[in-house]
């Protein structure tokens, strides 16, 4: 029988660690044996999280973290902790042989100064920005498997960069003229007090915030530059749902030549036809973030408007688990020599 992966958590107490501990119960080859909490140190997981309740990762007791302690027992440790304070305990962690993979943006951004830029604070380990590989399955496959520094992408980015990827890889829409119209469930602001995510602030109500200055805004036009292989700048507007969870990315393109949805549909079915984590709805259906709700899933909906010249893509997936931890699970599974698609789920909860 083979030996079972013991993983870390630092930072169990936000929705990406309440959602990773969800995950974990049902993982048959990987075990989370630390995690970790300044604030809830002492009490058991069903404590704070009374649906793991008579599971047996309910009786893990939350520690302080203790980056020594997590390079004794772990294997792979999972950080979905603010950004700042992940680089630190990455480079600890690292240097004690641990696998990590981080939540945060730390890592995400591959020069320095645009991390400094956009997130108003130095970076500490910048030395490790070469090194981190940018956790997104379908574009970096082969670099995930033999990394030890993994770099989680954010929910925005996620659900964009894979909507766009077949169309600027084969160079059927233009690059100077992308407008990326997401919307997020209000778990995406994460789980700390705020005013703007009380619930009477954000039921029965629809707004948009962080235009234009959005910090997943660089992360997207890193990756989707590369993969066009020219410098590529997108309007990046972002929207709150009054929804717990999921994203729904409308992205506007203008298409290079007058292409048809037949001809549109194959390049993207092409593209994704050895990628069965991205789902081409068939053509005339457009997505829902129902459909893939608690799920790994990104579906990709499809529309030429011949009159305008344009294709619109739509994009949806759910924050917390394909945007976050589910996809940090499938990241740790593949550093760590297992199937991508080990313990995540794959069926929505409906309704």
């Amino acid at each position: 029988m083979a030996q079972t992966i013991k993983a870390g958590l630092v930072g169990v107490t936000g929705y990406t660690g309440m959602e990773l501990a969800r995950l974990m119960v049902h993982h048959s080859s990987m075990e989370l044996v630390r995690v970790t909490s300044r604030s809830e140190a002492g009490k058991s997981l069903a404590e704070i999280y009374p649906f793991l309740n008579r599971l047996p990762l309910g009786d893990l007791v939350i520690t302080q973290p203790d980056p020594a302690d997590l390079a004794a027992e772990c294997d792979v440790v999972f950080l979905a902790v603010p950004h700042k304070t992940a680089m630190e305990i990455a480079a600890t962690l690292l240097e004690e042989g641990v696998k990590v993979v981080d939540l945060s943006a730390d890592f995400r951004l591959n020069d320095k100064d645009t991390y400094e830029q956009w997130y108003a604070t130095e970076h500490t380990r910048a030395g490790l920005l070469s090194e981190a590989v940018y956790g997104l399955p379908e574009l970096y496959l082969d670099q995930i498997m033999g990394a030890r520094l993994i770099a989680n992408p954010g929910c925005y980015p996620t659900s964009s960069i894979l909507g766009l990827a077949p169309a600027l890889a084969r160079g059927i829409v233009r690059s100077d003229d992308i407008v990326i119209d997401a919307k997020s469930g209000a778990s995406g602001a994460g789980r700390g007090k705020s005013i703007g995510t009380l619930f009477c602030e954000v039921h029965d109500s629809f707004r948009a915030y962080g235009l234009p200055t959005h910090r997943h805004t660089p992360e997207i036009e890193q990756e989707i530059s590369k993969i066009a292989n020219t410098p590529i700048t997108v309007s990046f507007n972002t929207h709150l749902l009054p929804v717990d969870r999921g994203i729904l990315s409308t992205i506007y393109t203008k298409l290079t030549a007058d292409l048809s949805l037949d001809e549109v549909h194959a390049v993207y079915t092409d593209y994704y036809a050895d990628k069965p984590l991205v789902r081409v709805m068939p053509k005339g259906q457009l997505p829902e973030t129902r459909f893939v709700r608690g799920t790994v899933f990104c579906d990709i909906g499809l529309v030429v408007d011949p009159r305008t010249g344009r294709l619109v893509i739509l994009s949806a997936i759910d924050n917390l688990c394909r945007g976050a931890s589910g996809q940090a699970l499938m990241n740790a599974n593949l550093i760590c020599g297992l199937d991508i698609d080990e313990g995540v789920p794959m069926a929505p909860m409906m309704p």
